[in-house]
């Protein structure tokens, strides 16, 4: 080997590990100052869980699954089911930076499946876990890539619906001795488009690492149980009813101007309104009082008001179920957007703002077969509510959404893929 080969290994290493080492400093300082935040905040039990510290109530290796929050926890559902049922002796521990991600894991009550928030990435931490969980392989979701957790982990670690921005690689591309050793511990990464899948490529994922490009919230099937039944039908004619979903603050106000406009042009327009958190519920309350519109709270168990305010969590399929028009939240704002996958199955109209940058190809596909329709504020969405009346529209467009999202690899095809490197209880 030449002595010039050897020597610019040998740099590269010793870069390697300085470039982690600083990573475990500044992964120090943002824990400390997270538990600082915790312990202020008395709440001992997300203490716990971000320092690793709770124990399991299943025995047996596990396999741990890490998704962000809701959105990409619900996309790794159809995963989860297929993996019970493929493995069912193998336990699930499942973990989330939100609260609202955990409650929505636990809602599932699936035998085997623990969910808690996700520890801090410290190693002393990730030990903890891996070592009490007995954990076997780690799952990781989208842009979810935690380095100690990588590296440490005994078995295989899979990256899934992976997802890297320009940004984001430039971020990487930094540290590149970093990113080249926690991407080389990757077995099996499917990337959820084509972009996101050449820059993993490029920052040191091995070739032979790289699966389909498979976006899992394309996955999506309606959870089963969640039917409106006939009084909310009755309430709400799927006609003339329309849904904000996953709205972020910012994008009430435009919504509700919206509804104010479109409604002198059709006077039974409907509103269900379902909050991205619904812990803000009072707030976008108050904004509805403010403007004289009649609402009620699913939260109080009531429905049938011009206004549905959705201040629950899980229910989002009944609201699909019962829209003809769908805008989806989180476009208008600096949010990136929510998926199109999950209304595109009903068949719903879609609307959207113009921030769509976390699902890039499918808007750009909406958008090449006209199957979607893009407002940039409340007069733009009035008129887009007020052209699309007509019930057979609707449906036209809702048709050509969901033929126009279908995928090449389906869910088959990804456990046929990933399943032989899980291990068997």
């Amino acid at each position: 080997m030449c002595c010039c080969t050897s020597s610019r290994r040998r740099s590269a290493r010793r870069w390697g590990t300085r470039v982690l080492g600083l990573y475990r400093i500044l992964i120090w300082v943002f824990a400390l100052w997270q538990m600082a935040r915790l312990v202020l905040a008395r709440d001992w039990s997300a203490l716990d869980e971000r320092r690793g510290a709770t124990r399991p109530t299943t025995t047996g290796p596990h396999l741990w699954l890490h998704a962000a929050s809701n959105g990409e926890l619900a996309s790794a559902r159809p995963l989860i089911l297929a993996l019970r049922a493929a493995r069912p002796g193998l336990c699930l521990l499942v973990t989330c930076n939100s609260k609202t991600g955990v409650a929505l894991a636990r809602g599932w009550d699936l035998p085997g499946l623990s969910a808690h928030l996700a520890p801090l990435d410290l190693a002393r931490f990730v030990r903890r876990v891996l070592r009490r969980w007995q954990v076997v392989a780690h799952v990781t979701m989208e842009a979810e890539i935690w380095p100690n957790r990588v590296l440490l982990c005994p078995g295989p670690v899979l990256v899934l619906g992976a997802r890297m921005s320009p940004g984001s690689a430039r971020g990487w591309g930094r540290f590149g001795g970093l990113a080249r050793r926690v991407l080389g511990r990757v077995v099996f990464l499917s990337a959820q488009d084509s972009a996101s899948r050449d820059r993993f490529l490029d920052l040191g994922l091995p070739a032979a690492a790289c699966g389909p490009v498979v976006d899992l919230k394309a996955l999506y099937t309606p959870p089963a149980g969640q039917i409106p039944d006939s009084a909310l039908r009755a309430a709400y004619p799927r006609a003339d009813t329309w849904l904000a979903a996953s709205t972020h603050a910012g994008e009430e106000e435009v919504v509700i101007a919206a509804h104010l406009a479109a409604r002198v042009a059709r006077p039974g327009l409907r509103l269900i309104l379902a909050l991205r958190h619904p812990a803000r519920a009072e707030v976008v309350a108050d904004l509805l009082r403010a403007e004289g519109l009649e609402f009620d709270r699913r939260s109080e168990g009531r429905s049938g008001a011009e206004v549905l305010l959705a201040d629950t969590m899980g229910e989002m399929a009944l609201w699909y179920a019962l829209a003809g028009v769908v805008f989806i939240g989180g476009t208008l704002t600096d949010r990136g957007g929510h998926t199109p996958y999950e209304p595109a199955v009903f068949g719903a109209a879609l609307l959207h703002g113009p921030d769509v940058r976390n699902f890039r190809q499918p808007y750009a596909t909406l958008r090449a077969a006209g199957a979607a329709r893009e407002t940039a504020d409340a007069d733009g969405l009035a008129a887009a509510l007020v052209a699309l009346a007509d019930a057979a529209e609707q449906r036209r467009l809702g048709a050509l959404a969901r033929d126009r999202l279908r995928q090449d690899t389906g869910l088959e095809g990804l456990m046929e893929a990933v399943l032989p490197l899980f291990p068997k209880p």
